[in-house]
């Protein structure tokens, strides 16, 4: 099929390229001419793993290309999907500009008989806005509106638009159900999942389905409270929940909370939507406020464990909002790093990704060329981001390099049992912190045991 992607960003360009995989011809348009630029030379505008590459295969194979063009793109289309950003207005409900002014284009310049798809997430009743702007715009035009909702992850994004755990279409008409099975079709074929619903139910999934693992990961750093009040470790009550089927161990990781762009606006439209709609949602503030504890906890751990912030050089391990990705968008680490800087502290971030970003984004942090640069002369190394490569870390060259022996792990990633056999003391969310063994005759050779007690110990 012959398809047009308005808006080129996370999801517009993931989208494009994996319908070109799936053998559609495949043409994307975006208002930022620089970005178009950039992908018409085969190149990628952020990072996502593997998305660069088979960007450029597609392109190669003739499947996809890119245009400033609106007219260009949306002339001989048979599908438009509309992948434009809804970003948050000032009182939290979702900015729908972009999408007025990409179904005023389609109007403009589609052929009659198109299939208008809204990919975006958007609140419910968008449709009906797109199709009344359709009508209006153009007198006569033929044409019918679905929603097929994103369910992307930052850092999997490519792999989930080509596996996907389900496929979400609202359809209110035969042809619009018509092409959206046949734009699937090489997946459904596969057996992947299609679930088909009336628009403002698919809609409105998205929403629900963000704002309730945002309520799961806040679920996750209020219990973790509780647990260290109680001495009890969160890890292990979590993982004791997730056996349950109906909880699952998924979203229930206790830390710096969530952030990126999608989980903060999407929690706070839906809880806009509902009031507007004449229910007030209440939990969804909470769910809020606790996000935005978390950081205030870490950092507050940060400051008890060194006593003073004024002058303490801290290593933050870890800058985009997830591993993964390069995106800094609301990053809980970036949140955290400007409390640090704020009380006096001096920050040295890295990131395997994210550098230039968050330099962009926070000028005043220092950051460094790889982890043990960070780490040199700090007296705190602070893991902020869980990319796989930290819990790789020769721990006793970072422990060499360290003012002073202290790691606090705001993720739970990193090996307690590991880091103080380093001879660090060892302080995570919502479990007891290790502290290295000062008896140990191994600290006299700059390495300290761990206080944990080994499996054969424990069945003496």
């Amino acid at each position: 099929m012959k398809i047009a992607v308005m808006g080129t960003g996370h999801v517009g360009l993931v989208t494009s390229v994996a319908l070109a995989s799936l053998g559609h011809r495949v043409v994307g348009t975006d208002v930022d001419g620089e970005k178009i630029s950039l992908l018409k030379r085969g190149a990628c505008p952020f990072y996502e793993p593997g998305l660069e590459e088979a960007l450029r295969r597609e392109m190669s194979a003739g499947r996809l290309a890119f245009t400033p063009e609106e007219s260009d793109a949306l002339r001989d289309a048979e599908a438009i999907f509309i992948c434009v950003g809804t970003p948050a207005r000032s009182n939290g409900e979702a900015n729908l500009v972009a999408m007025e002014s990409s179904a005023r284009a389609i109007a403009r310049h589609a052929r009659d008989g198109v299939v208008v798809i809204e990919k975006s997430t958007v609140p419910a009743g968008t449709a009906e806005r797109v199709r009344d702007t359709l009508a209006r715009e153009r007198s006569g035009f033929t044409f019918d509106v679905a929603s097929n909702p994103e369910f992307l992850r930052e850092g999997t994004a490519l792999h989930d638009a080509l596996e996907p755990d389900r496929i979400v279409i609202g359809v209110e008409s035969g042809r619009a159900r018509d092409v959206l099975r046949r734009l699937y079709g090489p997946l459904t074929e596969r057996g992947h999942l299609l679930i088909e619903t009336d628009i403002a139910t698919a809609e409105l999934a998205k929403h629900a389905s963000n704002a309730f693992l945002a309520l799961k990961i806040s679920f996750a750093n209020a219990l973790a409270r509780v647990c260290e009040r109680a001495g009890a470790d969160i890890t292990a009550v979590a993982g004791i929940m997730g056996t349950d089927p109906r909880i699952g161990r998924a979203f229930l990781n206790a830390g710096l909370g969530y952030g990126g762009y999608c989980f903060p606006k999407d929690l706070i439209a839906l809880e806009r939507l509902a009031a507007r709609l004449g229910y007030e949602f209440p939990l969804l503030r909470e769910v809020e406020r606790l996000n935005d504890e978390a950081v205030q906890v870490a950092a507050a751990k940060i400051e008890e464990v060194l006593w003073n912030l004024e002058d303490k050089r801290i290593a933050l391990l870890g800058l985009s909002f997830k591993p993964g990705t390069d995106d800094v968008r609301l990053s809980p680490a970036l949140a955290l790093a400007g409390r640090l800087l704020s009380a006096g502290a001096r920050v040295i971030g890295f990131d395997p990704r994210a550098l230039a970003n968050a330099k962009q984004e926070l000028p005043e942090l220092e950051v460094a060329g790889d982890a043990y640069e960070a780490a040199r002369d700090a007296h705190c190394l602070v893991l902020a981001t869980e990319w796989d490569e930290f819990g790789a870390l020769d721990l006793d060259a970072l422990r060499e390099v360290m003012a002073y022996p202290i790691v606090v792990d705001a993720r739970n990633a990193l090996d307690p049992a590991r880091c103080a056999a380093a001879g660090f003391a060892y302080y995570p969310m919502g479990r007891p912190p290790v502290l290295p063994d000062p008896s140990s005759a191994s600290l006299a050779e700059g390495r300290r045991e761990a206080l944990v007690p080994t499996p054969e110990e424990l069945t003496r």
